[in-house]
Parts: C-alpha cells; structure tokens; sequence
C-alpha cells in the first residue's frame, strides 16, 4: 500500500486524461495517471489530426463549442507550433448539396465568432483560376477557402504527459485499474502493472475517470457507480494513400448524404482520407475498417477528384471509437462533440469526475474544466495556468518555426534535410535532447530505416514511455509508413535488449 497516496488519481492516457493530469500537476496537486496500454493507444492517436473550429457543426446551431474550438486553435498555435501548424482549406461548392449562400455564411460566422485571428480569413475561389481547383474534376468550378490547423495528435497526448511529469506527476503506462472503493474519504484503488502481473494499491482522495471509450466501464464495474450520464460509441475510420495532389493544401468535401470528407497532406508523399461515422455497439477495444467504409471514402474522393482510387491504393488504414456524450441524435454524424463533466462525491466524500465526450481540440479547456469542478474538495488548488505555457519543445521564440527549423539545421549541418525537419518538428527546443550533443551521424548510433536512431530511441524509452516497435513507428512517429516489416523486426530485437540491459 502507498502510505502518502495522491491527491488525484487519472485513470487514461489519452488527450484528456493526460490534459488534466498535466493541469492539476501544474497546480500543486499530487498526481497519478494510469493507463491500461501506451499513451494515446486508442481514440486519441486515431482522429483526423485537425485542431479546429468545427465548420460543419454550426449547422448543429453548437455556436459555443465552435467559438471555445476556434479560441483554442489560435492558442495552441501558439504554445505548440512545432506539432500544430496552419492548413489552407478548401471546400469545391457542389451544385445540388449546400447552396452557396449557406457556405458563405458558416464561413462568415467562422471567421468572426472569436476575435483572435492569427490566421487568414476565408475567401472565394474560382476553382478553374486557381491551383486548388487543378486536382478537381471541371465540374466544380467555384468554392471557398478557409484556415484551420494540423496537429500531431498522439504527439500532443505524450508532451501533456511530458509536462505533467516535469511537475512532479507520476506516469504509469500500461497500468490498470482493477478496482477501486471509497474508505475513510477516500479511494483505495488496486492497480496491476500489465507486463510484470504484479499488484499494488495505492490511496487517492479523487479520481479522475478519463478512460474514453471505457469511462462506464470504470464507473461501474471497477468503482462500484451508476453513470449519471450516456456514452455513445461512434467508429471513425481513415485511409492513406499515396500523394493526390500537390500542394499543401486540403480540402473539405460535402457528399450527397450531407456528410463531409477532409482529404489532406500526409507526411510529404501521402493524402489522409477521413473520416467515416458509424454507430459502434461493440466492446471499446481495438478496431478496424471495414470493407464497406473503405469503399465509402473511396467513393467520396472519386466524386471530386479527377484522379480516381479504389481499395489498392490504400497503403493504410487506422480506426478508432469516439466516446461521445449520447444526445439523444438520430444520426451518429449529428452526436454533439461538446463534453459532459459529471462530479460524483458529496462533500466530505472522495469524489470521482467522470468525462464524457470532448474533442482534442477543446481538451485543455475541458481540463480548466474538470479542475474548477474539483476545486471545492483542494481548497487550496492554484490557478488556471495552461493558456499561456508551451508544451515541451514549443518555446520557440515568437512561436515562429521556419525561424527555429533555419537555425535548428544551420547549426546541425551532418543531419540530412529531412532527418533535420522531422527532428524540429517532433522535439521543438527539445530535440537538442534527442541528438545527445551529437556532431555527426556516428555519434547518433545505430540507425534504422527511416532515419531512426539508436539515440532517438534511448530518447523515446527515457523521456516519453515508448516500450514497443508500434509505440515508436505509430505513436511517437509516424515512421511506420516508411519502415518494412523485416525493420520493424530488427527495432523489436533492439528494444528487446535495451529492455534486458535496463
């Protein structure tokens, strides 16, 4: 038994969970994040990897979430502009779906219900005149052009967890919550290390259940409560192919049952396709695409592309389960993406904060949130302090990332181009950390496909919780998609002895 305990314990390591962890530790709390598998493992490293504002949902009348999404866009730019930066969008007006005054006018109120405005406005474009227009089928001859931003989502999820343990917060991945029960105000909760089996309890005066898909779950089969709110389980599903157009623009595609579809740049060689909203009755576990929601994205391309794709040309494909508040929707595309904070604990009680819904976008909102909901039981909890504190390696001066990439490879001239920008965006200021003081590429050890180092990989394993070849392809970099299966297994055998050497 942990005799000292903690003041909060989070049950999920996704974007929420790690959020909150990384707020209260900021705030003088006593934290402790658990999570069943690696960090961002499910839903969170399975979004369309957009911080946004949400366009389509003023059509869902959702006004406040857009205008929160839209003030928390320009903010994170800010505190994390080497893992988020700005996208040009563009949506082609297709005759016979949303006429173009509607566009007009979601762009207007798009671009006027928040007054920070660091990006571009929208504009009309005449598709015909334009580049953007030139990967389109004639058909479509008009449209409009907005800004949104890109972001690295599981990356996100793992500088949160960075910086909640650079405040003193402990870590624990693949960590599950077997059970927990309230005594004497406050939570004993029994935790079981997922790769040694063994067993430890420790004492929490709150818990905070991030847990996503599996938030009812943890509610009622491993703390012993009844949901005071509905989860709805939506399956959203991606594709990659090879590189669609040029450019670096993405675009915004309506489709005849009124859903949209983002087609955007991946990874320099590669377009994302995304995403599909299926109503999900299964357990929240690891799923896949189906046959049909390949078919579907495919479709949605090839209705406004002039280069058409079919099922071989996808190189891959990643799905998730959103835990979305049940709004009682007819239509899983419609489900609000706002979130639901339900406080359970009456005073002098050990309470449990249960969140249900929320996208990545607004998680640091969510998390100021869930904070002021638990400050009656911390007295003497400190003030909201995230708005203006970079994630780790985001201090970059006047958050201006060519001026930091310039340098950054001035001063690195042995790392090839590439090696040199994929390094600056991942780590920020913190890549420094990554190259050891390295002067040449001998001095980066052993390398990998890709451009993976053995130095890179002490960095993963010692700074951010990577254990696995997926958590370092998939999660930590996208390295994946360029890294053979005969890679993945000579980075297995390396992380299998640096593991026996630890």
């Amino acid at each position: 038994m942990d005799q000292d305990g903690v003041d909060l314990l989070v049950i999920g390591g996704g974007i929420n969970g790690t959020g909150i962890a990384r707020d209260a530790a900021g705030r003088g709390l006593r934290v402790m994040l658990c999570e069943q598998g690696d960090l961002a493992q499910a839903t969170s490293s399975s979004s369309t990897k957009l911080i946004h504002g949400g366009l389509r949902y003023l059509e869902q009348y959702e006004f406040r979430l857009v205008r929160e999404a839209l003030a928390e866009r320009e903010r994170l730019l800010r505190l994390a502009p080497h893992i988020i930066w700005p996208l040009r969008f563009v949506l082609p007006h297709d005759e016979g779906l949303r006429p173009a005054w509607m566009l007009r006018l979601g762009l207007f109120l798009y671009d006027h219900l928040t007054q920070l405005r660091a990006l571009p406005g929208s504009a009309s474009v005449r598709l015909r005149e334009s580049d953007f227009g030139a990967p389109l089928q004639p058909r479509l001859t008009r449209g409009f052009a907005y800004s949104d931003c890109w972001v690295e989502d599981s990356r996100l999820v793992v500088l949160n967890a960075r910086d909640a343990a650079d405040r003193g917060a402990r870590i624990r991945t693949r960590t599950r919550v077997e059970d927990a029960r309230r005594a004497g105000g406050s939570w004993t909760v029994r935790l079981r290390d997922q790769a040694t089996g063994l067993g430890e309890s420790v004492r929490a005066w709150a818990i905070v259940n991030a847990a996503g898909p599996w938030v009812a779950d943890i509610l009622g089969a491993r703390l012993g409560l009844d949901a005071r709110a509905s989860l709805r389980l939506v399956k959203g599903s991606h594709i990659v192919v090879r590189r669609l157009y040029a450019g670096e623009q993405a675009y915004i595609l309506q489709q005849p049952d009124r859903r949209i579809i983002f087609a955007i740049p991946y990874e320099r060689d590669f377009t994302l396709i995304g995403t599909t909203d299926v109503a999900y009755a299964g357990a929240p576990g690891p799923v896949a695409i189906s046959t049909e929601e390949t078919d579907y994205l495919c479709a949605c391309i090839n209705r406004s592309f002039a280069r058409a794709i079919g099922p071989a040309d996808v190189v891959w494909s990643y799905s998730g389960v959103r835990p979305l508040y049940d709004d009682a929707a007819m239509n899983a595309s419609s489900v609000t993406r706002d979130y639901v904070l339900d406080l359970a604990g009456e005073a002098g009680t050990a309470p449990v904060l249960s969140v249900f819904g929320g996208k990545i976008t607004t998680y640091r909102r969510l998390a100021e949130h869930a904070l002021e909901k638990l400050k009656p039981h911390f007295p003497g909890l400190g003030p909201a302090w995230t708005g203006a504190a970079p994630l780790p390696g985001g201090d970059l001066a006047g958050a201006d990332f060519a001026t930091f990439l310039a340098r950054f490879a001035a001063d690195r001239p042995f790392l090839p181009p590439e090696m040199a920008l994929r390094l600056a965006r991942a780590y920020g200021t913190r890549a420094e950390r990554v190259l050891s003081g390295a002067h040449g590429l001998d001095d980066l050890g052993e390398t990998f496909e890709a451009g993976l180092t053995a130095a890179e990989i002490a960095y993963l394993r010692r700074e951010e919780w990577a254990r696995t070849a997926d958590d370092i392809l998939w999660r930590r970099t996208k390295l994946g998609l360029r890294t053979s299966a005969e890679g993945v297994a000579r980075l297995e055998r390396h992380l299998a002895r640096a593991e026996a050497a630890a």
